[in-house]
């Protein structure tokens, strides 16, 4: 898949490489995907923040597209992961960067921002909000929070067994995946799952595909991880704990200019909600806090044209 414009190729960085899709010159601004995703899933992002006068850089995260995939679990903790981001910056020709990521991104763009802000001039994130360290181990907190029910991080804590189903049928456990966390659906009306349930099996198989992902979408989405597979992804989910541990006495607030935009349908948004209230505590400089309407959690492809307008009037004020 090609878009006008951009191109990729791969950076050595951290101990490994990973492949980047990049566009435009000028101050740098990295994209950083989350799960299920890749660099495209930022492809609407790429021409109009080139056109305003930035090098966008959106990498395959370790373990996704045609980046490094390390086999151990550890490997994808955060601090790993943020120093991926870090070294890409050096990497590339900078001293500085602004740093915007959405799902899993977004955890690691806050990251970045609270332990380097010599480097993360500015950051933004989409659907996910800031949440200081914890005071007790998240594991150990999801299980009791979600005893006795289906939580979907808990099913992907296991290594092998959401790789074999999601990987039986990459397409169509893609398709059912990105659809149910979409803004059509109403998550509400989705059968309740027992604690010993799937993933997938329950989920409806769409008969047709919302407008924000088309069958070549899809089809991208699918070769890329018909290639990767899905435990580097997945390994993300295994290291709460461990990235807990990294990070013992971690500051708690973010002094850099912020955004954060999320979705009015968003499972995420809602499981978050207290966390959104809080974040301006703790995000001291949050210039844009903006929720849009009846999109889900892929907000920068179901509402790209409110994303990017966002995205630029962050960065026009920040380099006024």
């Amino acid at each position: 898949m090609s878009l006008p414009a951009v191109t990729q190729r791969r950076i050595r960085t951290n101990g490994i490489e990973l492949n980047i899709a990049e566009a435009g010159e000028g101050p740098l601004v990295l994209l950083l995907h989350g799960f299920p995703e890749s660099w495209y899933s930022w492809r609407h992002q790429f021409a109009p923040l080139a056109a305003a006068g930035y090098h966008v850089v959106a990498p395959d995260m370790r373990g996704y597209g045609k980046s490094d995939r390390p086999h151990q679990i550890e490997a994808y903790n955060q601090v790993e992961v943020v120093n991926d981001v870090l070294g890409l910056v050096s990497a590339l020709g900078y001293e500085q960067a602004v740093v915007i990521g959405h799902d899993w991104g977004a955890p690691t763009a806050w990251a970045a921002a609270l332990h380097h802000p010599q480097v993360f001039r500015a950051v933004g994130a989409l659907s996910v909000p800031f949440m200081p360290r914890l005071p007790v181990a998240p594991m150990a907190m999801m299980r009791a929070v979600f005893a006795g029910q289906f939580f979907y991080q808990l099913y992907f804590f296991e290594p092998g067994v959401a790789e074999a189903e999601f990987e039986a049928d990459i397409r169509t456990s893609l398709k059912k995946f990105l659809v149910m966390a979409g803004g059509e659906t109403d998550l509400s009306k989705l059968a309740p799952k027992a604690e010993g349930d799937d993933m997938l099996s329950s989920l409806p198989d769409p008969e047709t595909l919302p407008g924000w992902l088309s069958e070549v979408d899809l089809d991208f989405y699918a070769a890329e991880f018909a290639r990767s597979g899905m435990r580097g992804p997945l390994n993300y989910y295994r290291n709460h704990d461990l990235t807990w541990e990294l990070t013992e006495g971690a500051p708690q607030q973010i002094a850099q200019p912020a955004f954060f935009i999320a979705g009015s349908n968003d499972g995420v948004v809602m499981m978050a909600a207290a966390a959104i209230e809080a974040m301006p505590h703790f995000v001291t400089d949050l210039r844009i806090n903006k929720m849009i309407p009846n999109i889900g959690h892929w907000t920068q492809q179901e509402a790209p044209e409110a994303v990017n307008g966002a995205i630029l009037e962050f960065l026009k004020a920040l380099d006024a």
